[in-house]
């Protein structure tokens, strides 16, 4: 299994991951304010969030994620995606995305998803990526199917979100043969 690198920008089909910049902040903290992002993705807490949200997906140094900026082709930030909770040993790890209120329904969030994973599973070599979401968000549950991960089942109340609220969550998993087997469903999604 690889290192991950310092963070590299990816580009495909009018996405653009890349590391966060100063000039994100503003935008971040429009996405924090917004209801949905908050529930389901909280933003960190305390002072200078957007700035500690920065450092944070920008160092990779401990290699336990890889995160970063979903931007549209004009270089405006629209969302996050991260591959996190690396697990060297098992060769596994999870991801997690969201999409600002502006830039919603344009289809990145699948795109953002399929990079991400498919850097995951071939250029860190992990053999798994998951995918949780609270069945209470269904445009999770279509990002995950149409990016080509399968839905593996439910865990019962399974985790508080910000609400303070135990959800049920599905399981999604890709794994590093379903991009050479045919099951890469996210092709037929670019």
């Amino acid at each position: 299994m690889v290192t991950p690198p310092p963070p590299v920008q990816l580009e495909e089909d009018g996405v653009v991951l890349r590391p966060y910049l100063p000039g994100d902040v503003d935008d971040l903290l429009l996405a924090f304010a917004d209801p949905q992002i908050a529930l389901w993705n909280p933003p960190p807490s305390g002072p200078d969030p957007a700035g500690r949200f920065v450092r944070e997906r920008n160092d990779w140094t401990d290699g336990d994620h890889v995160s970063w900026a979903v931007a549209d082709a004009a270089d405006r930030l629209v969302g996050s995606v991260s591959v996190h909770q690396i697990d060297r040993p098992q060769g596994d790890a999870e991801i997690g995305y969201w999409v600002a209120p502006w830039a919603r329904g344009q289809g990145y969030a699948v795109r953002s998803v399929v990079l991400a994973s498919r850097f995951a599973l071939t250029e860190l070599g992990l053999h798994r990526v998951g995918l949780f979401h609270a069945v209470a968000n269904p445009a999770s549950c279509a990002v995950a199917l149409t990016a080509g991960f399968r839905l593996e089942g439910t865990m019962r109340e399974s985790y508080r979100y910000a609400d303070g609220l135990r959800y049920d969550e599905h399981v999604h998993g890709l794994l590093a043969r379903d991009l050479t087997t045919g099951r890469d469903d996210a092709a037929a999604a670019r």
